[in-house]
């Protein structure tokens, strides 16, 4: 049976803030420019509250390094399907927008292959910290119907080397030491 004192660990501020994006991806279902645009701008103020948060406080846990890039992938999915599915975006583009996680995959299992994962501090990356804030400057464009060149949505696969690139490197160095 679980201790009611870890599960209320686990709630903590920052953790709370990073909760907080699952119910706002489902809110984004909801048809309303402005709805939209500041479901997405709360959904970037907590990404960048929340670790700041559990680094100025001392809340950093195994728990939140984890939860927090889950709650963002788990915001990115779901109004990227929204808008997929209301046609304001094609396939081609949601698949460049997620290509880091394809990225993010092959590494998870060259870990798990080799058993490296054990060892390995969850940590966040400079590449994945760019490929986020871009994800959501490009929903921001979305609920606007900004447009720009479909040329701009390929820079999500170089990201997405990029932080393969840097995963690697992460886990020579940790490996070394």
């Amino acid at each position: 049976m679980p201790k009611w004192s870890n599960i209320f660990s686990m709630l903590n501020p920052p953790n709370s803030l990073s909760f907080l994006r699952a119910p706002l991806a489902l809110l984004f279902i909801i048809e309303n420019t402005t709805l939209r645009l500041v479901i997405v701008i709360l959904a970037m103020l907590s990404d960048c509250v929340d670790g700041y948060l559990a680094r100025r406080y001392h809340f950093t846990s195994r728990f939140g390094a984890i939860l927090d890039p889950m709650m963002d992938k788990f915001f990115v999915y779901v109004t990227l399907s929204v808008l997929l599915f209301e046609g304001q975006i094609a396939s081609w583009q949601a698949a460049t927008m997620l290509s880091r996680d394809f990225f993010l995959f092959l590494f998870l299992s060259y870990l798990g292959i080799t058993g490296a994962w054990r060892n390995l501090e969850v940590k966040a990356i400079r590449w994945g910290k760019v490929t986020t804030a871009a994800q959501f400057i490009v929903l921001i464009a979305l609920v606007l119907k900004i447009s720009f060149p479909p040329q701009l949505y390929y820079l999500f696969i170089l990201f997405g080397c990029f932080a393969f690139v840097e995963l690697l490197l992460f886990k020579k160095r940790a490996s070394s030491v």
